[in-house]
């Protein structure tokens, strides 16, 4: 059979890596806005998700074999300030879709967060309890459980991504970032939340190998380093040529509307790294690849 990807957010930062990494059968791109890519074996599909006759008409047309999905309101301050939209884009759709997946027969690979934990003991495993400290893990913890009881598939708890853009503009903090460093200008970061940084290349590659194969259940994607956001910053502007003088340390409970964040959501990759043959990575190896995969993108587009 051949396979059928049906992709949701599909202007988003992780899904565009994904569209770049595919490699074989068709992929149904589920955006509001128009096409960002074309192709024998790229189909744009554009309708807003959250139009529930509408997402049911697609999963008739199309019968999915698998269906990767990562729409969602991911600002954390946005989603505290708004819960019923965020609940409605975050959960309800998830259930939705973990519904049409279980009745269409598709795997449904669901991209999580490491907001659903509470930062206390940090290097969370699957099995760990998730206690959300914010409204926005509170949507994506709900909706896990749907994926999981529903549709049987896979909750992918991703843990901070970081990257450039592999298609269409984003939100890319490394991208940003690179910008104020080639500018001369100062980046400043809290050194007090500590995470597994992966790279959006490498997260692009986990999401569709899950697709392809028979695993269900939880599955942590992180990268090999524990660090803080400081320490994070400061190696990769010494690995693009920049002094750790134009990072600086800022205490973020001083900014307006911020929500709580969780301080130690690193996540144990041990399963990910058994389980998948997409390899983990640490934070300088990832930010090789994406530099790397960013570059022989624009050759090939030459």
């Amino acid at each position: 059979m051949q396979k059928r990807i049906l992709l949701t957010g599909a202007q988003g930062f992780v899904a565009g890596s994904i569209l770049r990494q595919r490699d074989d059968g068709q992929v149904y791109a589920v955006s509001r806005g128009k096409p960002l890519l074309w192709g024998h074996d790229i189909h744009w599909c554009q309708l807003n998700p959250c139009d529930s006759h509408a997402l049911t008409a697609l999963f008739e047309e199309v019968r999915p074999t698998a269906v990767i999905h990562t729409a969602a309101l991911a600002n954390i301050d946005y989603c505290q300030a708004h819960r019923e939209e965020a609940h409605r884009v975050n959960t309800v759709l998830t259930q939705q879709i973990a519904q049409l997946c279980r009745r269409y027969g598709a795997k449904m690979v669901y991209c999580s967060t490491d907001n659903i934990y509470d930062g206390v003991k940090g290097l969370y495993s699957e099995t760990d309890a998730a206690v959300p400290v914010n409204w926005y893990g509170e949507t994506k913890l709900r909706a896990e459980d749907a994926v999981l009881n529903v549709a049987h598939g896979v909750v992918a708890r991703v843990s901070l991504v970081m990257g450039v853009p592999m298609l269409g503009a984003g939100n890319s903090f490394l991208s940003w970032m690179m910008a104020r460093f080639k500018a001369g200008e100062v980046v400043e970061t809290p050194d007090n939340e500590i995470r597994t940084p992966i790279d959006v290349v490498t997260v692009a590659r986990a999401l569709l190998e899950l697709a392809g194969n028979t695993y269900g259940g939880t599955l942590q994607l992180a990268g090999n380093n524990r660090i803080n956001r400081y320490a994070m910053v400061c190696q990769i502007a010494e690995q693009l040529g920049y002094s750790r003088s134009l990072v600086r340390v800022n205490d973020p409970t001083e900014i307006p509307g911020r929500a709580d964040r969780p301080l130690d959501a690193s996540l144990d990759n041990t399963k990910a790294q058994a389980l998948l043959q997409t390899p983990m990575l640490g934070v300088a190896e990832g930010v090789d690849l994406v530099l790397r995969t960013k570059a022989d993108l624009g050759k090939n587009l030459d």
